[in-house]
Formats: structure tokens, sequence, C-alpha cells
């Protein structure tokens, strides 16, 4: 008998759509789960086929953090290894977070249930976030003794700010539905029946123009917090450089052309 994926994995009019399926833990992110998110998300990059990707949860779960039985393993170790260990873990958390972000087609997360921890820090890897009413958003490491360790330190000051990502993080409270819209936490709502749908749309919408424009302009923006001025303008200048030569630029000004040709 074969066993079920961590991450299920389908496609809808050439939109890629992930599906955490651990509904049993809350799609709680074991080691191997996130073995498998990387191959996805492998994949769905050298796929040029693809032009958008949803990410969501199966159950009523959308991602709990991190996996429980890992860190009573944690515990338990001799104290010598955790250090190294954890630090190696991170690097395989932060890889998965860095490949998600810097997808070059638009990404949204179909936040259905709890993101907690590292499910809430997964979501913000995602360009949008569409909730369901049962959508909550928790940052509760600090009552752990932890850090924001899944890009959450990074993200939630660009989303929220940096004073409502303090409070956020430091009091570790539940974010539902409404707040997280009020927030910039989540960009859209809708029922928990048209999520799916209403995720799709969004990608649909966002994926409609040029791929090459998009994943410049996506390349660009996602570290535009970091550079000056004059850093932004030289990455689009280059950027600008390869629309030129891309096939939808050039398709769009010839059927530009033409429709001016035939006005005359």
């Amino acid at each position: 008998m074969s066993q079920s994926p961590l991450v299920k994995f389908e496609t809808k009019n050439n939109i890629a759509i992930l599906t955490l399926n651990r509904p049993e833990k809350r799609n709680a992110m074991s080691d191997a789960m996130r073995a498998e998110l990387v191959q996805h998300l492998l994949n769905i990059r050298s796929d040029k086929n693809i032009k958008a990707l949803v990410v969501t949860g199966e159950g009523k779960g959308f991602c709990a953090g991190g996996d429980i039985a890992g860190m009573k393993v944690r515990m338990e170790a001799d104290l010598s290894t955790v250090g190294f260990n954890g630090w190696d873990r991170q690097q395989g958390v932060h890889y998965a977070a860095s490949l998600l972000l810097n997808l070059p087609i638009p990404t949204v997360a179909a936040v259905n249930g709890a993101a907690a921890g590292l499910g809430a820090d997964f979501a913000l890897s995602c360009d949008f976030i569409v909730a369901a009413p049962y959508a909550s958003f928790t940052w509760a490491y600090i009552a752990r003794g932890l850090v924001p360790d899944g890009g959450g330190l990074y993200f939630l000051p660009r989303r929220v700010g940096l004073s409502k990502a303090k409070d956020l993080i430091f009091s570790g409270r539940k974010v539902a539905q409404t707040e997280a819209l009020e927030l910039g936490i989540a960009d859209r709502i809708c029922e928990s029946d048209e999520l799916l749908d209403k995720a799709i749309e969004m990608t649909e919408e966002m994926s409609s123009g040029s791929r090459t424009a998009i994943a410049l302009t996506k390349s660009i923006l996602n570290k535009s917090y970091e550079m000056s001025e004059h850093q932004v303008f030289a990455e689009g200048s280059k950027a600008q450089g390869i629309c030129y030569t891309s096939f939808e630029h050039r398709q769009s000004v010839q059927a530009f052309l033409d429709r001016a040709a035939g006005d005359k």
C-alpha cells in the first residue's frame, strides 16, 4: 500500500497547487515534508508551463508550525550535538523559504486554518495571502524561548511595519481573518468554500502579463528595501534591457503598431 504524499501536487490551467498533507497533525512541517516541498518547488521553478502557484493545507489547518516529534528528539539529544544540528536544520528551513520567496512566478497562500509559527512564516513567503474565516496567524516563538526562524523576522515587518511586528511576535497573540486583512497580513478574504477558487482567480489575475517582466520585477521588488534608489535604478535598467528582447514585449509592440496602422 503506497503512502500518501506529505505534499500533494496538481495543476489547474497551468497553475500549480501544493497542498500540505498531514491533516492529523494540522500540517506541521516535518523534515520529510520540507524535503518533499523543496523538490516540488524546484520542479515548479524549472517548468516553464507553470505560470503561478497556490499553496494551501489539507483539513482544518494550514500549517501548525514545526513538528513536535522533531522538537522531542532535540530535547533528548546529547547537548554537544544540538547546536550544530540546529544550525544545519535551519539551513534547510531557510532554503525552502528562499525557494518559495524567489520563485519567478506569482505565488498565493490560501490559508484555510491556523498558520502558526513556521506556518505563518511560510504563508508570508508567498507574494499574496488569501484567508478563509477559520484562518489565523500566530508568531508564538518567544513563548517557547525561540526567535522566529522561518523568515518572520524579515517578512512580517515588511507586511505590517516594525512596531506592529514587534507587537505580534512579543505577545504571540492570535490574529484572526478580519484583523489579518486590516493589518495587511492577508491581502484578500473569502468564505471557506470559495478559498481555492479565489486563490486561483488571484493567481490568474497576477500572472496574466509577461512572464519575463513579472519574474524580473519580482526579483527587484523582493530586495528593494535593502537597496538605494540608485541600485534599484541600475537593477531596473538591466531588467528593462532584457525585456526589450523578450517575445512578449516585441509581440505587444507589434500588435500596437498594427492597430495604429489600421486606424490611419
